[in-house]
This record gives C-alpha cells, structure tokens and sequence, in this order.
C-alpha cells in the first residue's frame, strides 16, 4: 500500500476553485466514506481549510488512486476531473510524507510558521476516526505530523514570524486605515475557529468595542464575553455595519453572508469621514460577496489579495531549522514505514516454516507409533530451535535492508522465493480505538474549530 497526497491550496488555485472544492463539516462523513469505497483507496484523512483542500489516503496504486481521488473531489464541483487537474497538486509515497509534515509545521502556509493549521489537521484527523476511514498507516502518520508540528514551534522560534492569517490580514488592515487598530470599532462575523481567533487578536491590537454576531447566537455570546465584547443577532448585521470600521469574516456559510445589497445599505448610514470600511474576509466559500470590493469607501482583503501581498515577504530564520526537524522525521517515518512493510512477510515465512514442522512432525508420528510422548515432545523441541536458528539471520538481515532506501525488494524478494501469501491490512476497523492527541490551544487546538475556518 502506497501514501498519496492529491489536493490544491491558495499556491495553485484562485478562491473561486477552492470554494467549489471546500468540505463543509456537515459533509466531512459523507466524503471521507465515498474516498474510501473507490477501488483503489483503503484509508483516507480530508483537510479542508481557507487556504487549502487535501486528501492523505492509502492506495494500492497510483494511477489507480488518483484518478479515484479526483473523481470524488470533483463532484461537488460539477467539473469533470481533468479540468481540475491544473490546480491540484500530488505527492506520492516519501514526497508525501514530507508534504505532510511541512505542513503540520506550518511551512507551506500562506503565513509561514502560523501555527493554526496544526488544530485543524487534528482536527481532520478526528474526523477521520470517528468516520472509520483511518488505519494503521495513516493513524501512524497523522499522530507523527502532530507531533512534528508540535516540535516546530516547541523547539523554534517560527512563531516569532509565524503569526496567523487574521494578525497578518489585520496588519494590513492597519496600512489601509493608516493608522493602528487601538480604538477602532470592529465587528467580528463568525464564532468559530477563526472568528475566535479574530476576536482574541482584535481585543489585544486594542480595537473596541468588539462586537460578535453569529447564526447561533449562544456562541456569539459566550465569545463576545470572552473579550469584553458584545454579541448582536445576526439580523442587526447591516446596522452593525454601519458603526463599525473593521470587520473580520470568518463563518462557515455556505453563500456570502456581506452581500452587495446589505454592504451597500450600512455604507448609507455610515459617516465618510472615519475612512473606508475595511471588511477581511477569511472563509472559503467567500463571506464576501465579489460585487463589495467594487464599492466606494470598501477595502476587501480576501485570501487572493493575502496571497500575493505575503508572497514576497520575509521568511522566518527558523524556517531553515524547522525544514531540519521535517527532514530529520521524514527520515525516520519512511524507516519504521519499511520495517512495518517488512513485518507481515517476516511472519508469513515463520508461519509457512511452522506449518512445514507440524506436517513433518505429523508424519513422524504415523511412522513411528512406537515413540513415546517425551520423545516425540523432544523431537519437536529440537526441529524448532532447528528451524528458528536458520531463520533468524536471515529475517533479521531482511529486517535491516528493508529500512535503507529501496530496501521494499527485499520484501518482494522474500515472498517471491518462498511463495509466500501475505494477506493485506483491511481498510479500516482493524486498529484499536486511538486517542486524537490534543493540541495546545496556542497552537491553534480550538475543540471548535471548522474545516473551513482558515489557515
């Protein structure tokens, strides 16, 4: 079985692709089963976030996985599979591995180090196991990317450049309002990972009142107290609109929540004079509608715009030593990869060496009834300690090959010699219940947090 990594992040697809491939949690069950009822796919791990959208799935071969992979990313879309293929990318086997990791670490985000990212990787990984389409490999491999992730920021200083997407989008909001936030007020569109996030930032960057709204208003209200803000329902959203002069978007709707129309009616009410609106919309699909960034005294930042205004900035000098922890585990994941392919063989040829003794020892007594029990128990004792002395140098020989690069003909050497059947590990249901290890809620493990709430 091979590791397969097929998906497509802001790197390779504008706002508008993601949003047609996002995953809104309540669908999370549903695809994760369809990945792994294809024909070449037995385990699979969905990340769906702002920025990026990806399947880490186990494959028994290639060709095979990724088309069944593609079929089942592109049917919400309405596309045919083929027109998806210039913004996916793809990682097979060891590329994979690494792919997860760096990312787990916050390399490949938008903001380089942002440590959010490693909750909602958790957080897929939950779903996952409680959908049954996770087994021992990539159980293996997503509990190794937390624990990587974790590393990269425990042992680093990434995070010193590492903020998150909002503290970036809002320090852009800080240029276009030329001026800084402390006494600006702000207006938060979601209480969930992100507009958590969004509060938590916006109440230390100074910027008051803080004002939440939501759909669930229980939500908005437990977060608007969290910051000394207040909680407003989400049909006073236009009149809201119109007193504050930042806004941080980040629901998981499935259409835009700041249309044209309601934009257009709170700017009515609004005074020209306190400089534009700001709106920073983080959600894919968009929050925003398209038709808002075209109004007068509006400034839409969205995750085009912060992809090409960070794109070009400075890369955190931890960066170097976190690409060091990746490389270093990579290394030793493909090792225990190798071992753990070995292992199912190793055991098939003891197996098949155990059953030849029991037939031989089998005829033995037929031909010699006239043995007693001692000496046919020591007959037995001395062909196994025979047996297990022959075999022992050469399983653990194979044993060390198998970890070194190419060492997987070794394997296929030993079964092809030996005729040996090794059956394969079931798709799912065969590993016990696994704890998700949680993660430090500075490092982004909000047990709330949406699929769709950011990077």
């Amino acid at each position: 079985m091979k590791l397969l990594v097929v998906g497509a992040s802001y790197r390779t697809a504008p706002v508008a692709t993601l949003e047609r491939l996002a995953v809104a949690p309540a669908d999370l069950p549903r695809v994760l089963a369809r990945l792994v009822a294809q024909p070449y796919v037995s385990e699979a791990v969905l990340v769906s976030t702002c920025n990026r959208v990806e399947v880490y799935a186990v494959v028994s071969g290639f060709h095979g996985g990724l088309g069944d992979i593609c079929a089942v990313l592109a049917e919400p879309t309405g596309c045919q599979p083929a027109a998806l293929a210039d913004h996916l990318y793809v990682h097979f086997d060891a590329a994979a591995v690494n792919h997860v990791f760096r990312v787990a670490a916050g390399l490949d985000s938008m903001v380089v180090g942002e440590a959010q990212i490693l909750g909602q990787i958790r957080d897929a990984y939950h779903w996952a196991s409680e959908a049954e389409t996770v087994d021992r490999l990539l159980h293996e491999l997503m509990q190794q990317a937390l624990r990587v992730g974790k590393r990269a920021h425990s042992e680093t200083g990434i995070d010193r450049a590492g903020q998150s997407v909002v503290t970036a989008a809002l320090g852009l909001a800080t240029e276009l309002l030329d001026s800084d936030l402390a006494g600006r007020p702000a207006l938060v569109v979601g209480a969930g990972a992100m507009g958590s996030l969004g509060a938590a930032t916006l109440s230390r960057l100074g910027a008051a009142p803080v004002t939440v709204t939501n759909r669930g208003a229980d939500r908005a209200i437990r977060l608007a107290e969290s910051y000394g803000g207040t909680a407003v329902p989400i049909a006073d959203l236009t009149k809201t609109l119109s007193t504050v002069d930042i806004v941080v978007a980040a629901t998981a709707a499935p259409e835009a929540v700041l249309t044209r129309a309601v934009v257009t009616q709170a700017l009515a009410g609004r005074d020209p004079s306190r400089g534009p609106l700001v709106l920073l919309d983080l959600a894919v699909p968009r929050d925003v509608e398209p038709g808002v960034a075209d109004l007068p005294s509006v400034q839409v930042i969205d995750i085009d715009r912060m992809a090409a205004l960070v794109a070009g900035g400075p890369v955190a000098a931890d960066a170097a030593a976190v690409e060091q922890i990746v490389a270093a585990e990579v290394d030793a994941f493909l090792t225990w990869l190798r071992g753990a392919d070995v292992a199912p063989t190793v055991a098939a040829l003891r197996g098949r060496a155990d059953d030849v003794v029991a037939a031989e020892l089998g005829r033995l007594t037929q031909r010699r009834p006239d043995l007693t029990d001692d000496q046919r128990a020591e007959v037995a004792r001395t062909v196994h300690r025979v047996v297990q002395r022959l075999l022992h140098q050469p399983t653990v020989r194979v044993r060390q090959l198998a970890a070194e690069p190419g060492g997987d003909q070794y394997t296929a050497l030993l079964r092809e010699l030996f005729d040996l059947e090794v059956p394969q590990t079931s798709a799912v249901g065969t590993v016990p219940d696994v704890v998700v290890p949680d993660v430090d809620p500075q490092l982004g493990g909000d047990a709330e947090a949406l699929p769709t709430g950011g990077e």
